[in-house]
């Protein structure tokens, strides 16, 4: 197990699994530039071990997961055409327009997540919320837009008049609503929160790490492409699990009626 904590975020590793922490209860895990740097470090370095097979984000304390940029921070003020030329490529707190990852991420929603923190939620794979939490792009209401891809990808993940409901109002959803439309996973009482992820830790455990890569692979890669064209592209991920122990580990394992024993090469 290693655990650090560094710029008011922390990292756990433990069995597989990396844990994200975005430790700023005190402003409700608003994102300044230093956790914003620290974020991207701690990315990297996920996306170069290859031990970790999938990564748990979330914020400290029970009101929020991220309600966005620090508004206190000195960011707040450069004008809009400032804050859109020096946006981050990999999107809010890294994450929301990152392309380079291959571990799969469960956001743990333990309350609000509105603007950047919304952002990272559409940068995620699977959503576990709290029956407490609300969600938004809240920008509008301050004179901003969700450049991280909060309005480039919403209208993709949901309904398009849904999503216009939430853009061009600034409004927030609670979780039941985000539920409904096909963004949040599952919608859990609060105390039940962690065995929930957990529940979804494990069910991803229980597959071949090569598989796993490859999947997140695939549609991170193939997604502007249609069914038939993704099929042909010969991605490094896909190669890799067609050609791995994992693979003869998981039919031979089958056979024998038993569970498999992942190499994870």
């Amino acid at each position: 197990m290693s655990v650090v904590l560094e710029d008011e975020v922390v990292l756990s590793i433990v069995d597989h699994v990396a844990t994200v922490t975005i430790n700023r209860p005190q402003v409700m895990n608003a994102v300044d530039e230093a956790t914003t740097h620290r974020l991207n470090e701690i990315w990297d370095q996920i996306e170069n071990d290859r031990d970790i097979r999938v990564v748990v984000l979330t914020g400290a304390g029970d009101r929020a997961f991220c309600v966005g940029a620090d508004m206190s921070a000195a960011a707040v003020d450069k004008t809009g055409l400032q804050y859109w030329a020096d946006l981050d490529p990999n999107g809010f707190g890294g994450l929301s327009l990152r392309t380079t990852l291959d571990v799969p991420v469960i956001v743990r929603v333990n309350g609000y997540a509105l603007g950047g923190g919304m952002e990272m939620v559409l940068g995620a794979d699977i959503v576990v919320a709290a029956e407490s939490a609300q969600f938004g792009l809240t920008e509008p209401r301050v004179g901003r837009l969700a450049l991280d891809g909060g309005i480039s990808q919403l209208v993709r993940k949901i309904p398009y008049t849904q999503a216009m409901g939430l853009l061009l109002t600034g409004r927030r959803a609670p979780a039941t609503e985000m539920a409904a439309l096909g963004l949040v996973n599952e919608v859990i009482p609060a105390a039940e929160l962690d065995a929930a992820v957990d529940r979804w830790v494990q069910q991803i455990l229980a597959c071949a790490p090569t598989s796993v890569r490859a999947v997140k692979q695939m549609v991170t890669q193939t997604m502007h492409l249609s069914a038939q064209d993704a099929r042909r592209v010969r991605l490094p991920a896909l190669m890799e699990a067609l050609d791995s122990s994992d693979s003869a580990e998981g039919v031979l394992a089958f056979q024998e009626k038993r569970r498999p024993v992942w190499p994870g090469k």
